[in-house]
């Protein structure tokens, strides 16, 4: 159509769950996502949705991009759960050590404004989080881990993947945030298969 400005979705959504990533939720503005996305404010109620809306689009996003690579780091060091996790890790470091995104890391970010996101999307934060440790459970019992053990463990990688977003948020150098991942690795190699 003659004279409507065109703009492309895609880049749009990535701009805007950058702007998410790098403020966080209550901390990013109509204004912040105006400049972001470079649209009016019109465009983003018209075109992305409300707040909220834009919000759940940005996380399910996310979501999917490092649910994807997770998945593929999973796969291809199954059926060693060692191998497995040490690929998981290996997901988060990198996507921390680039320079071209924010420090953190949207879910967790997300997990930590619970009590101030809206019920509907605070519920999504919580399924967001909660898949990181289903995946996570299911390389681990392919691994050969008793499901007691691939639960204890799941959860306990999905916390510590996330406590790598706060530390990097936070300063932590690539050193230490490998010697967290040591740990949990070595204890992994120490638990008992079925």
């Amino acid at each position: 159509m003659a004279g409507k400005k065109q703009f492309d979705m895609d880049t749009a959504l990535d701009a805007a769950m950058i702007q998410f990533w790098r403020d966080g939720y209550a901390d990013t503005s109509l204004d912040d996502l105006s400049r972001a996305t470079g649209l009016n404010r019109s465009s983003i109620y018209s075109s992305l949705g409300d707040k909220d809306t834009l919000f759940l689009r940005c996380l399910d996003r996310y979501a999917a991009r490092y649910g994807e690579k997770y998945d593929a780091a999973l796969t291809s060091a199954a059926p060693e759960p060692v191998a497995a996790v040490r690929a998981f890790f290996d997901v988060t470091l990198q996507r921390i050590a680039d320079p071209e995104l924010p420090d953190g890391c949207l879910i967790a970010q997300s997990a930590m404004a619970i009590p101030v996101l809206s019920q509907g999307v605070a519920a999504h934060a919580k399924q967001a989080l909660g898949s990181q440790r289903r995946r996570l459970r299911a390389a681990l019992t392919i691994g050969g881990l008793t499901d007691q053990d691939a639960e204890t463990f799941a959860v306990h990688a999905a916390a510590v993947n996330q406590s790598l977003a706060v530390m990097s948020r936070a300063g932590a150098t690539p050193a230490q945030l490998q010697a967290v991942v040591g740990v949990t690795v070595d204890a992994l190699a120490r638990a008992p298969r079925a």
